[in-house]
């Protein structure tokens, strides 16, 4: 949706109508020459206005995920000395986006508050500034504020839907991706348009879109495909060639990423972060990612407000002239260069990152998913343009107002919808609306701190247990909120105790409640490398389709393995072949890439072994692992 002419000759043409419809109006141009004084104010005040409403909604919402805490954890740890990992003794990535650990990192070390408190501003700011970029990247696609008004459309769709808010404030990466996306297309939509463009400015631009697996290993589509864009194109003037300046991008964009991801194999031993493991986000689940999909369109009646904005878009395009690219070598890469293929990038992206977020079965966090494809489809309408100087025959017009009518009105309803009213049960899909969850879980209306989640069932109680047992040793949740099991450390215990080691699924409201020197691990497998690499469960919750035994966990914590001290409803006999299991080579290998300590040697093993610790699997059942390791049962089946 793009001007089918030059950004220069495009002002000059605006300028001519002006003074064209000045001289047919008979009117003097000091009354004219209000107008555009009115429109940049106006687009201004949308801009303030959008903005702050989305800060108060956001605020009225406001909360840490559980997930959120995860990320504070690893902080924690950078900032003792640790290194990046979430326990101590084990170097895992469990936070999927590197930039949102190591920003939230930046500013907790910069300002020395309280790290909830950090990443709730930092998370509220990012995710207002995305909204802005948006803004100001679609007036420049619309040709500025001359001879007409801009009015928030896109946007407003967007702060309306109670996800978006919720995931405003959520310590989560989600503002961090939108505020990402949405500075790459003001940045882009600038380059398209640009008379010159200069040579420093289009190195930002490929430095920001090479960021994108560092942001989030899904917005790598649009880095690549903005890039691809960028590389294609013609080159600006450069002293040394267009050969040497693509030279220069390729090394500008991939010095970071490229850098990071030699790092993290050679560090953690894997090719992508350990949640992409426990999570299996290379498989196939695609009944549920329909369900998930519409989830989130269906109860807020999301198609209406896209399929009204779409035809907007179209009719305001049409109106303007498109920018088709001529079926040409040269034809091809000039068009490239425009807004127009700016507006198909982004478009396109939206529409297959919402394809893979299907296939792969979308999350159980009702809407969090998919906020960053339906940003990506508002963009070219984030503002729609309504001309100041009507012509009897601009029927356009007419569509784009009932549009904005209609956007705005949905917007009012979809701000006080609720579409999940389960409260604290999760429903057969096994999407919950998550915040609401924790709120009426903990008791808190706004559950921030890690304390306030020391009233979620069991967590007082886990913190009580610890206190209670200096000997340190393995605590299972049981069936009860009032006490933990305890497997204790076998005799002689060493002076200070053992140590503690928590198994529990909720990794960040755990893990935030007590020291760094307790262990904190899950059966997922998002902190703990031996769950992460268990097989997926096919009927398994989405997002929570890893559940290893906790048989496991006694044999590789060394605790005592026989009753009556060990739980009693953990079997000594599973114990034993989980010890045998864990002797695997091929396991041994992958516990000791994380566990042994970092040396140049070790370094270099991780880095050419990560793609295939990647793949590695065990099977969750001791007993099945053994057979598929090759290994001796220690209790072998009788013959029949």
């Amino acid at each position: 949706m793009s001007l089918s002419i030059s950004p220069d000759e495009m002002l000059v043409a605006e300028q001519d109508s002006t003074e064209h419809e000045q001289l047919r109006d008979d009117e003097s141009p000091r009354s004219d020459a209000r107008f555009p004084v009115l429109s940049r104010a106006i687009f201004v005040g949308g801009i303030v206005f959008t903005a702050v409403l989305f800060t108060v909604g956001a605020w009225q919402r406001r909360w840490i995920a559980d997930d959120g805490l995860i990320v504070l954890r690893t902080i924690r740890n950078l900032l003792a000395g640790n290194g990046p990992v979430f326990n101590a003794d084990e170097r895992v990535e469990a936070n999927t986006s590197t930039a949102w650990t190591y920003l939230v990192w930046f500013f907790s070390w910069l300002t020395q508050a309280r790290l909830e408190y950090v990443v709730l501003g930092v998370a509220l700011v990012v995710s207002v500034l995305a909204v802005v970029f948006a803004m100001l990247g679609t007036a420049r696609l619309w040709g500025g504020t001359a001879g007409q008004l801009l009015i928030p459309a896109g946007v407003l769709v967007y702060i309306a839907l109670p996800p978006a808010r919720d995931y405003a404030t959520s310590g989560l990466e989600s503002g961090l991706v939108i505020c990402w996306v949405g500075l790459l297309w003001w940045l882009l939509i600038r380059w398209s348009q640009a008379a010159v463009v200069r040579v420093p400015s289009l190195l930002g631009l490929v430095f920001l879109a090479g960021l994108a697996p560092l942001v989030r290993p899904e917005a790598t589509l649009v880095g690549v495909l903005a890039l691809g864009m960028i590389f294609l194109a013609p080159m600006p003037a450069f002293r040394f060639g267009p050969i040497a300046l693509r030279a220069l991008i390729v090394f500008v964009a991939g010095i970071v990423p490229v850098g990071y991801q030699i790092w993290r194999m050679g560090y953690y031993g894997l090719p992508y972060p350990n949640t992409a493991v426990a999570k299996d986000a290379g498989g196939a689940k695609w009944s549920q990612g329909v369900t998930y999909l519409w989830d989130l369109v269906g109860p807020y009646y999301l198609w209406i407000p896209l399929l009204v904005l779409l035809i907007a878009g179209v009719v305001a395009g049409f109106a303007r002239g498109f920018a088709r690219p001529r079926f040409s070598v040269a034809g091809l890469r000039a068009w490239l260069r425009s807004p127009s293929a700016v507006v198909v990038m982004v478009l396109g992206s939206g529409v297959l990152l919402t394809v893979y977020a299907v296939r792969v079965g979308g999350d159980f966090m009702h809407g969090r998913m998919l906020l960053t494809q339906l940003f990506l489809l508002l963009l070219p309408v984030a503002v729609v343009p309504i001309p100041l100087r009507l012509r009897k025959s601009d029927w356009s017009v007419v569509v784009l107002l009932v549009a904005l009518i209609g956007t705005a009105g949905w917007s009012m309803y979809a701000a006080s919808t609720t579409a999940i009213t389960t409260g604290t049960k999760i429903r057969s899909s096994g999407i919950v609306d998550e915040r609401i969850y924790y709120v009426l879980n903990t008791g808190h209306d706004h559950p921030i701190l890690a304390e306030d989640y020391l009233d979620y069932p069991r967590m007082r109680a886990m913190v009580n247990d610890i206190a209670a047992n200096p000997k340190g040793g393995l605590l299972l949740n049981s069936p009860a909120y009032t006490f933990w099991y305890l497997d204790p450390p076998p005799e002689p215990i060493p002076e200070g105790g053992a140590g503690h080691t928590v198994f529990f699924l909720n990794l960040g409201m755990t893990s935030m409640n007590v020291p760094l020197d307790v262990r904190v691990i899950d059966p997922m497998g998002l902190a703990y490398p031996l769950a992460a690499h268990s097989d997926r469960l096919s009927d398994g919750r989405i997002g929570h389709d890893k559940s290893l035994y906790p048989d496991w966990v006694v044999a590789d914590s060394g605790m005592v393995d026989i009753h009556p001290w060990m739980p009693w409803y953990l079997d000594e006999k599973w114990v034993t072949q989980a010890r045998t299991a864990m002797s695997c080579p091929q396991t041994q290998a992958l516990m000791i890439s994380t566990r042994e300590p970092m040396t140049l040697d070790r370094f270099k093993h991780n880095l050419r072994n990560a793609m295939t610790f990647s793949k590695y699997r065990i099977d969750r059942v001791p007993k099945y692992e053994i057979q598929r390791c090759g290994l001796v049962d220690p209790f072998p089946e009788p013959p029949r």
